[in-house]
This record gives C-alpha cells, sequence and structure tokens, in this order.
C-alpha cells in the first residue's frame, strides 16, 4: 500500500471512529429525551463530519464543570429559609401540587404576607423601579439579561449611579451576551467610577475557543431587581424601551413587570445572590441573615423560583403542567415563544378536552422566524381539543403569564420553549391571590381583545408546503 493510500484509510479509519464515538456519546448521554437522541443521530449519520461538529456545539447542554461545581457548592451554603417567616400551610393554596413543584426547584417555601402590583407598563415599570432605587437606603441589586443604552437604560444607569454616590451599596449584573454593547460602552465603566460593583454573567472573550468547553448559547435570562432586599421586581420586562432599537421593526414589545413587598422578595434576592457569587466571586450570605417580615395586609402567598441548565429537573415544564392540570373552569397562557415539550402541549389539549375554557395568547409576528414557524405547527392539534389562539397584532408580546381560574399565576422570565425549559437560567413568581391574579388576567383580557382569533378553518387551509416547513422547524426543536 502506498504512502497516499495509507493515510487515506487511516484518516477515513478515523472519521468513522469519530462517528461511532459521537453516537455512543449521543446514546449515555444524560437529560436527553428519546426524541431528542433519535433527532441527534439522524443528523449525525446524515451530515458526515458537519453533524459531529454541530453536536459539540449545540447537543449539550453545558455550561462549565468548573461553573457547574461552583454553582452547586453555592447553593448548598446559601439558606433556603426566610428568616422568622413560617411557611405557607401549602395544602390550603390552589394549585397546590404546582406551589409544591416549585417549591422543589431552589427548596424555598411558599411564604404569605406579600403584597404584588403590576406595572401599567413598561415606562411605568422603569419610573417605578427608578423610585424605589431612589428612596434605596441599604442596597440595590438589579440582574438584566438585556439592558440598552435607552431612555429606559440610561434613567437606571442614572439612578443606580446616584444610589451609589449617597453610600447604598449598588450591584449591577447582565448577561454578558444579552447586554454586550452596554458592557462595551462608556456608561459601564461610570457605574464602576461611582462606585457600583459590576458584573458579567457568563461572560468569555474567544467564542470559538470557548465552545470547545461549554455552550455560548447558554444565558442568563433572568430579570430581577431587588431593593434593600424587601422590594422586588420581576417580569418578562428588559432594562429597555418598549421601542427596543435592536429589533424596532417588532416594536413595540408588550411586556408584564410586577413589584412585590414581603417575605418572596428575599427569596429573589437569594437567586441575585447566587448568580452573583457565581459571576462576580462576593459570597452575599450576610444579607440573607436579616429577616424579610410580611406586609401588612399583604394577601399574596408567592415562591420564586430560578431554573437553569444546572438542574436535572424539567422545573418550568413541570410546574406549568401542574398549573394546566389544577384549572378548573379558566386557563389563559401568554408566550411570545411557544415550542413545547410533548407534555406540555399535550397538558393544554387535556385542560380544554375536559371542558376548562383555554385561551393561549402569542404575538402575530415573531422576531424569530424558526420559532414562529414551529409555534404554528402545533396549531391544528391545540384547535381540534378546543383551546382558542389569538395573535396579537400591536407590537412583539413579550409578557409570560400563566393564570388559572383568577386563583393562581406564574409570571417571570421563562417561555413556554425549550430554550427556556433547557438553556436559559430562568426567574419565575408562583402566586396566589385573588386581586393579583384577578389583575394578570385582565391584562391578558386586554391582549385578547385587541388579538386575532385564529380560526380552525384557515388552518386548515394551509397549503401542503407551508406546513412541511412548520413541522420541520419543530422537529429541529430537540437539536437546539
Amino acid at each position: 500500500m502506498s504512502g497516499a493510500a495509507f493515510v487515506l484509510a487511516a484518516a477515513g479509519a478515523g472519521f468513522v471512529a469519530a462517528q461511532i464515538a459521537t453516537l455512543f456519546r449521543i446514546l449515555l448521554r444524560e437529560r436527553r429525551t428519546p426524541a431528542a437522541r433519535l433527532a441527534w443521530i439522524i443528523c449525525v449519520v446524515a451530515l458526515p463530519g458537519v453533524g459531529i461538529f454541530l453536536y459539540f456545539l449545540f447537543g449539550e447542554v453545558d455550561f462549565g464543570r468548573r461553573k457547574l461545581r461552583q454553582l452547586k457548592a453555592i447553593e448548598a451554603r446559601l439558606p433556603r429559609a426566610v428568616p422568622g417567616v413560617a411557611p405557607a400551610a401549602r395544602e390550603r393554596l390552589p394549585a397546590a401540587q404546582a406551589f409544591a413543584r416549585a417549591a422543589a426547584s431552589n427548596g424555598f417555601a411558599p411564604v404569605a404576607g406579600n403584597r404584588a402590583t403590576l406595572a401599567a407598563s413598561s415606562e411605568d415599570a422603569i419610573r417605578r423601579l427608578v423610585a424605589d432605587i431612589d428612596a434605596a437606603r441599604d442596597s440595590v441589586h438589579l440582574l438584566f439579561y438585556i439592558w440598552l443604552e435607552d431612555e429606559s437604560g440610561r434613567a437606571v444607569l442614572d439612578a443606580v449611579r446616584r444610589a451609589a454616590r449617597r453610600g447604598v451599596t449598588c450591584r449591577v449584573m447582565v448577561d454578558a451576551l444579552g447586554s454586550r454593547k452596554l458592557t462595551q460602552s462608556p456608561a459601564w465603566a461610570a457605574l464602576s467610577e461611582a462606585g457600583v460593583r459590576t458584573g458579567l454573567a457568563f461572560g468569555f472573550r474567544f467564542a470559538l475557543l470557548h465552545m470547545f468547553f461549554a455552550r455560548v448559547d447558554i444565558r442568563n435570562h433572568r430579570k430581577i431587581a431587588v431593593i434593600d432586599g424587601r422590594i422586588a421586581y420581576v417580569g418578562s420586562q428588559n432594562c429597555a424601551d418598549a421601542a427596543f432599537r435592536p429589533k424596532a421593526r417588532y416594536a413595540p414589545w408588550v411586556d408584564v413587570m410586577a413589584r412585590v413587598e414581603g417575605p418572596v422578595a428575599w427569596q429573589l434576592q437569594c437567586l441575585f445572590a447566587e448568580d452573583w457569587e457565581l459571576h462576580a466571586g462576593e459570597d452575599l450570605r450576610d444579607l440573607l441573615a436579616a429577616p424579610v417580615a410580611p406586609v401588612p395586609g399583604g394577601a399574596v402567598t408567592a415562591v420564586a423560583m430560578g431554573t437553569g441548565p444546572d438542574d436535572a429537573f424539567a422545573d418550568v415544564p413541570d410546574t406549568a403542567t401542574l398549573l394546566f392540570a389544577a384549572a378548573r373552569e379558566r386557563l389563559t397562557i401568554t408566550t411570545p415563544y411557544y415550542v413545547p415539550s410533548e407534555t406540555v402541549q399535550q397538558a393544554i389539549c387535556a385542560a380544554a378536552l375536559r371542558g376548562v375554557a383555554v385561551d393561549l395568547v402569542l404575538p402575530a409576528r415573531n422576531d424569530s422566524l424558526v420559532v414562529g414557524l414551529a409555534s404554528r405547527s402545533y396549531f391544528r392539534q391545540l384547535l381540534a381539543a378546543g383551546v382558542r389562539i389569538h395573535e396579537y397584532p400591536g407590537g412583539l408580546l413579550h409578557a409570560k403569564i400563566v393564570s388559572i381560574d383568577g386563583q393562581a399565576a406564574m409570571i417571570g422570565s421563562a417561555n413556554l420553549d425549550r430554550r427556556s425549559f433547557e438553556l436559559n437560567f430562568e426567574s419565575s413568581l408562583l402566586a396566589a391571590d385573588g386581586d393579583f391574579v384577578g389583575a394578570l388576567d385582565a391584562r391578558q383580557a386586554d391582549y385578547i381583545t385587541r388579538a386575532e382569533p385564529v380560526a380552525q378553518a384557515e388552518v386548515a387551509a394551509w397549503s401542503h408546503g407551508r406546513r412541511a416547513l412548520q413541522n420541520l422547524m419543530a422537529t429541529m426543536a430537540p437539536l437546539l
């Protein structure tokens, strides 16, 4: 055999060995559904070489073993019970099993004595947040996936600098990818100059090198603000204008943000403390030793949920499906990105089939073409089960809300899609209270009033080509 032939034979044998090793890795990797394993096996076999590259780029939910060990150690050190506050009796709560599942996510117990109000708009949420920062006495903690240098972003930056200059301890963290423009701007440097402590979640310098050790698209998607440890904000809104300049053609972005006071703010502070120590290296346990008293007249019982790929269990879809199962009369779901797991899809259909009035509200135009197509692949089954689908045309509906029977609801940063289920670090709030849940129902009713209903006949008339493309996009979900 000539030297060239030998080299070719060796290269071929090496390639086959790499294919086999990758297939075994797919079969042995934990936290993979059979559908995801099959999809990746087909990808690796059908796209020789390219499939292996794609698998190691996107196929494993891994943000780095060192980071994972650090996070688990931090979670083990931090307290889980609100000092001086007894847990609420879960068995008396509506959707008690959903509350139990949410509590298992972080070890927090549902706590009573909270007050929660909804911001009227994105502008109102920023005004309220700035006012609370201006009134802060001890600490300001902010964590946003996206923070822009627009009117809203600058207003909050200015408020944080003012607070730091008068002696308030201010800590600001953003996702390194989602807020990369801010972190490269003079405004970010000005925070440090004013005495603000800053941190980057999942920062990296060399993307091509980083992807050999961890996925670059695992991000901290949370939106959390905690003022003096007793006032907190949670919801879907980034620190940005509704006009959202990076994707202005989809504007306005329609969000929902809740301002909460009481013991559940301590739990959101604890989630911030986890992220802060993981990425900024500062231990905030001493701050969590301070008690947060129930608010007089606070009628909301709530539990915070911090979810992410560090957990082997599906916290977001589990909690959502238990909420769906608890619905007796009404179930309303608002989400911008609907690419569900089979369990979530079936749970929504099951609620409608047993007679629950189910409304699903989605944006008419999605900023992700793939997600928009994939979402519509589920419409035929949903409509056949009796789910009413509404497409909101007045901008990108970015709110994430699930509410049942006017009694319990979940809001936060998590979407009903695979990315929120398996990849992103998300923050959510599960709450029970007639007035607060009623406000969320009223907000969703307003979305529905402005939306266009999706007719079963319209979906049935879609061409075979359109349906094939939609189903193809949905089939790709397990790969990503």
